[in-house]
């Protein structure tokens, strides 16, 4: 049976963004009697809709070529020779792992090259680097942070990446920069006396949301890597020994900060923190055994953390730099840390597609409105301390060169890709279902009855 749907000619003129001819000019204002409202174009201030595979590659790739060309890895005047970025930071963590995954969505290779060869480049220079601080003392600042790392910043996030790396091609040379790693996150970093990882600043006993992701992913993957499970049982601890002190569950939010002496603890709810916490959550039940008895706590977990986190994303698509503050600034890493946890939570079948894709896909489309024609992402917070008022967080600038945000951009973008390859969110009752297709012409039906009215 063929559908119809009878539309009145000027409205059908106005949605067109054509001009009525001038016998219907009277008609010219949409209202109620000459037009169907529902189907007027409303005014997103950011792209809303389908997506493609291409368009979604198509930002990813500049990200790529702005990355490329900015993380030289060679050796100058006995240093590593300087980019906008730093080859072993934290945020080059995530961005390792992120274009890892880039290159299994997309099938380009390029993705991958840049991992290997960054590594490859690292794993060489280090004997050579560690033989000069041990006669001298003296060494380039990136290296001493791979040879000697003092704070789980130095060491987790590009550990587990290294990790992944080496799992998926064990001819990379990395298992002396990750086993060196690894010394430090699980013997060297300062603890709680329950174990849970805790800086002496800016109070003794203070745990930082941060840490859950530059902590626990390295040490899952490290017992994927190693075989030894008591390793994921550490992970599993990890994770709640932060929950429970951190977690807000009438929010189903994190806090950033919790102080061990202080009381009431800090409650600011810092956007990328707790994307930090999630991105953790995703990593780890990626990394560990499909019977671990800690999967159900972490995907339950997950799957609340994630309804709190839907629950305040902005009408632009964005969530906010305290998620529950809507007059703070609109942040792009953290949004795009969302976007990834919740596309591949969906892509691993911990998340509904029909609730939730429609919330990545929004945020996708906002983030790509953060990257420029260069292929840097705009609107990234810069590295942020912990604070005890709303305006320390309110006014952190943001910047191009604040690394934290290419990573995750990246990470939503292959996940994005899988989403669409594989189960294609449900896009809301939209107007562009009334738009039925004459079976024999492929033409849209528009049929303007002589009352004026629309019927179907």
């Amino acid at each position: 049976m063929k559908h119809r749907i009878l539309f009145p000619l000027a409205g059908l003129l106005l949605l067109a963004g054509c001009s009525p001819s001038p016998k219907t000019t009277e008609t010219a204002t949409a209202n109620d009697s000459n037009t169907p409202l529902h189907l007027l174009r409303p005014a997103y201030n950011v792209p809303y809709g389908t997506l493609s595979t291409d368009s979604v590659k198509s930002v990813m790739d500049r990200v790529l070529r702005y990355v490329d060309a900015n993380t030289p890895a060679r050796v100058k005047d006995n240093q590593l020779e300087r980019g906008a970025f730093r080859l072993a930071s934290y945020e080059w963590g995530v961005t390792y792992s992120a274009m890892m995954a880039a290159a299994r969505a997309t099938g380009d290779t390029a993705y991958q090259t840049y991992v290997d060869s960054r590594f490859r480049f690292l794993a060489e220079v280090a004997p050579r680097f560690r033989d000069q601080m041990e006669r001298t003392g003296e060494v380039d600042p990136q290296m001493r942070q791979i040879l000697t790392p003092r704070a789980l910043d130095d060491a987790g996030a590009v550990c587990a990446a290294m990790i992944k790396a080496r799992l998926a091609d064990s001819s990379l040379a990395l298992r002396p920069l990750i086993d060196n790693y690894m010394e430090f996150v699980l013997h060297g970093e300062y603890r709680l006396a329950d174990g849970t990882f805790a800086r002496t600043r800016p109070f003794r006993n203070t745990l930082w949301l941060d840490d859950m992701f530059m902590g626990i992913p390295p040490i899952a993957w490290y017992a994927r890597l190693t075989g030894d499970a008591s390793l994921a049982d550490e992970a599993v601890r990890q994770v709640s020994g932060f929950a429970k002190r951190m977690w807000v569950p009438e929010k189903k939010l994190f806090r950033h900060g919790w102080v061990e002496s202080m009381e009431p603890h800090p409650a600011f709810h810092w956007a990328r923190a707790n994307g930090w916490a999630l991105l953790t959550l995703a990593e780890v039940l990626d990394a560990l055994p499909a019977n671990h008895p800690g999967r159900d706590m972490l995907l339950d977990l997950f799957r609340q953390h994630v309804e709190g986190l839907a629950a305040v994303q902005s009408g632009e698509g964005f969530w906010h730099q305290l998620l529950d503050r809507p007059d703070s600034y609109l942040e792009t890493s953290a949004t795009a840390i969302y976007v990834y946890c919740i596309a591949h939570g969906i892509n691993r079948g911990w998340l509904d597609a029909s609730a939730y894709g429609p919330v990545a896909q929004l945020g996708w489309h906002a983030v790509t409105t953060k990257v420029n024609a260069e292929g840097q992402v705009e609107g990234t917070c810069v590295g942020t301390g912990m604070g005890f008022d709303p305006a320390f967080y309110y006014y952190r600038p943001v910047n191009v060169y604040a690394a934290h945000g290419y990573g995750p951009v990246l990470w939503a973008g292959a996940a994005m890709t899988e989403l669409l390859r594989g189960q294609y969110p449900k896009m809301n009752d939209s107007a562009v279902q009334y738009y039925h297709t004459e079976q024999e012409t492929d033409e849209p039906i528009f049929h303007e009855t002589l009352s004026g009215e629309t019927t179907n």
